[in-house]
């Protein structure tokens, strides 16, 4: 035991750590059984306040006489923890009682040093390999219990435990003892933050819809939805008897369980019964994802009860879209879901597979959505540290953060450096400040953002990027990433890497250009103009015809390069004609991937090609978003052809049944159908863009989006050419509206409107004409 004096100020407590970093003796290494460390210590129940500091290398669980501390998830939480490794706060005054008590902090791999990456190319202990708990408990009369050597260790009944694995649990062996003593780790207690954003928690369970079983006797559930989480179930039987869970996301065409997806991913559970009644288990230190769990059991033993249990660090609700058309409804549901289901300490790709990495490229085209849908804004800036202390000497900017290739460079060089994804650098911070108002995110990047800026000037040495072919080499790209070729017969065009690397090698240097001016960094703002205008003209040379006819004749070059400004006035009718023969040759069908689809309908809509926009989105046939819808999806998928229309499963090696990137249409949903933007020049929804493009078949709509003034409601209905729309502004909000030429004789509150018109907090109706097509 430790006691000590702490620094006290009032009710704030000094966070000079008393405690040292621990590992338990007991701990075998990774892929090991899970160990605990323990102290007991004397108390005298004055019921003044007492708090417990406490973080780990790896995951922890802390226990306070038996009753758990706090119901947050996977603390400490993930980060690059040679950068910042947060630490928890709690209460724990009511579950101290007079006299002895008892501290244990149970911990596992966790990412800190579980396998992370793909197949053959899984990293163990990325960050370390000794895994350790420190904590201080301090209370109001100035004492301090802190880790130090004198706490013992011991082994757990978590036999096994990570993020890919799972979890094996022996209930039988729940009567551990303290085995061994704990040891002090080399520690920088400066790396040591306070929890950057919402904890990891349980979302409402999931009842089982339906139950069947297979032709080897295992138990097949369905939850009805697709979601990151893990099972609860409540099991009888005899000690010994044991209950294995495995995942999946889908089913084969004759129902059959197939998790083929997960690659090398275990992803299950296994628990060994105490038998003593009724014994409930939840996986501690793992998660899945998955829609369906299929239960075998060896010996005698029944499950009682059994739920899926979803987690996520955005657990509430930001923002809601409804309209008359029910797959559109599913759709933003299933963008929800697949939100959910991935912001968990980091935003990744899917929760299932072997990979589970806060990839740059899905968060920077999803961000804007991701802050339509939750309050993302400190879920996001946690994540953009993780960005930047990856970010390479030479400015790259990592593939995905946090990272576990960095500290391994000999082995995994050159994960660092594509376009597209490297420009999250750029674009988060911006979504953070249209959104939230929070110009302190860019102070915080503008280094980062030129340091990237410059990184990708220098791969072809000037303002057209020419990426090598190869993965690994410097500046190479992801291009527009599963972007669809159509029939193999007579493939539809595609963007080629360079004017993909090119298009946002300008969006991120004229975004900097603004972020500079933002800022007051006028120098560095004139600098970015000048370089953006020569890549715009670079462009314009490079990758549009005389005739008007971009390049490639793809789908994501018209729409990125419009959307953007980098189709000079000569060219732009002719580009728009091009853009929109493009799209009736594909048959209305998408043919944009990762970089390419956020853009597709806002290009649209802004060229006033509403007829296009319409037919494109609502379009039921692959590739399309309501496709998956029409297959039962229930989170977004990471290609448009995950599921073939006979339900046959696309091949499995990469193919994520719940990847959210392709959700970032709900973006336009809101901006654009709905009608309310983000000002620039007034962020934070101090003031709201009101321009909306009603889709005729999509009424009625209603959308809704909370900010921190209150609620924004905008809806409309059609009848015939005629829309009735109605706005709603919470104080310290006020609307623009501009008349364009989708707003026919546009009346509001009764009103004409000949010119712009600001709409003061209250509601508002606004009464206009669609031109006739």
């Amino acid at each position: 035991m430790n006691f000590q004096p702490a620094a006290i100020s009032g009710n704030l407590v000094s966070r000079t750590w008393s405690g040292d970093m621990i590992a338990p003796l007991s701990d075998g290494g990774q892929g090991t059984a899970a160990s605990f460390v323990s102290q007991t210590f004397e108390h005298d129940g004055s019921g003044l306040p007492v708090d417990l500091f406490v973080s780990a290398l790896g995951l922890y669980r802390c226990f306070i006489n038996g009753v758990r501390v706090g119901g947050d998830l996977l603390t400490p939480g993930w980060t690059n923890y040679d950068d910042r490794l947060a630490y928890q706060r709690y209460d724990v005054s009511n579950l101290l009682k007079p006299g002895l008590n008892r501290i244990e902090i149970w911990l596992a791999d966790g990412w800190y040093r579980s396998p992370l990456m793909w197949g053959a190319q899984a990293i163990p202990n990325c960050w370390g390999d000794r895994i350790g708990a420190i904590a201080d408990l301090i209370g109001a009369d100035g004492t301090v219990l802190s880790t130090d050597t004198t706490w013992r260790s011991g082994v757990l009944p978590i036999l096994k435990s990570g993020i890919y694995f799972g979890e094996v649990y022996d209930a039988r062996q729940e009567n551990y003892l303290e085995s061994h003593g704990t040891e002090r780790l080399p520690f920088d207690r400066e790396l040591l933050v306070a929890h950057e954003t919402a904890a990891v928690r349980e979302l409402r369970p999931l009842a089982a819809v339906e139950n069947w079983t297979d032709d080897e006797g295992r138990t097949i559930y369905d939850f009805g939805q697709n979601a990151g989480g893990y099972i609860r179930y409540t099991v009888r039987g005899t000690a010994g008897a044991e209950v294995r869970v495995e995942h999946s996301e889908v089913l084969g065409p004759d129902r059959h369980f197939d998790n083929r997806n997960y690659r090398t991913a275990a992803a299950h559970t296994v628990y060994t019964l105490r038998g003593d009644g009724d014994e409930t288990y939840a996986p501690h230190f793992t998660f899945h994802g998955f829609r369906y769990a299929r239960v075998t059991i060896k010996g005698d033993a029944k499950i009682l009860a059994i739920a899926s249990i979803p987690i996520s660090s955005v657990a509430e609700p930001a923002g809601g879209f409804t309209s008359g058309n029910a797959l559109v409804n599913r759709l933003v549901e299933n963008t929800i879901w697949s939100q959910r289901a991935n912001f968990v300490e980091v935003p990744t790709d899917c929760p299932q597979r072997d990979e589970r990495l806060g990839w740059t490229g899905d968060a920077q085209v999803f961000a804007a959505t991701a802050c339509w849908l939750s309050d993302s804004q400190s879920f996001l800036r946690k994540y953009l540290r993780d960005v930047m202390a990856d970010q390479r000497e030479d400015g790259a900017v990592s593939h995905f953060s946090p990272d576990p290739t960095r500290l391994h460079p000999a082995n995994f060089p050159g994960y660092a450096g594509s376009t597209g994804w490297g420009d999250a650098i750029v674009v988060i911070p911006w979504v953070l400040y249209t959104h939230y108002g929070d110009r302190a995110v860019l102070a915080e990047c503008l280094d980062s953002m030129v340091r990237w800026v410059d990184f990708v000037w220098s791969i072809s040495d000037g303002p057209l990027v020419r990426p090598p072919s190869r993965w690994g080499d410097r500046g190479f790209t992801f291009g527009d990433w599963l972007q669809p070729v159509g029939d193999n017969r007579k493939p539809r065009p595609t963007i080629a890497d360079d004017c993909a690397a090119t298009l946002y090698h300008f969006i991120s240097t004229d975004l900097l250009a603004r972020i500079a001016a933002t800022l007051g960094e006028h120098a560095l703002e004139e600098k970015m103009k000048r370089r953006a205008n020569e890549i715009r003209r670079t462009f314009a040379n490079e990758f549009i015809t005389p005739a008007g006819r971009l390049a490639h004749n793809d789908q994501t070059s018209y729409a990125l390069a419009f959307l953007h400004d980098l189709i000079p006035a000569e060219h732009a009718q002719a580009a728009q004609q091009h853009f929109r023969q493009v799209i009736i040759d594909a048959d209305y069908k998408i043919g944009t991937g990762f970089i390419g689809t956020p853009a597709l309908l806002p290009a649209l809509t802004k060229l006033g090609m509403d007829d296009l926009a319409e037919k494109v989105f609502l379009q039921e046939d692959v590739p399309g978003w309501l496709y998956q819808v029409s297959k039962g999806a229930t989170t977004i998928w990471e290609r448009w052809d995950s599921m073939a229309p006979d339900g046959t499963i696309y091949e499995p090696d990469m193919n994520s049944y719940n990847h959210y990137a392709y959700g970032a249409v709900c973006q336009w949903l809101f901006e654009s159908v709905a009608g309310i933007s983000p000002s620039p020049s007034a962020p934070g929804f101090a003031e709201v863009i009101v321009d909306p493009a009603p889709i005729p078949s999509l009424s009625p709509v209603s959308a809704h989006h909370d900010i921190s003034q209150g609620r924004i409601e905008a809806g409309w209905q059609c009848d015939g050419n005629k829309v009735t729309y109605v706005l709603t502004l919470p104080e310290g909000c006020i609307g623009r509206f501009q008349p364009g030429k989708r707003h026919q004789n546009p009346s509001l509150n009764g009103e004409p409107v000949v010119e712009e018109a600001i709409l003061a907090p209250g509601t508002h109706q606004l009464v206009f004409s669609l031109p006739n097509s």
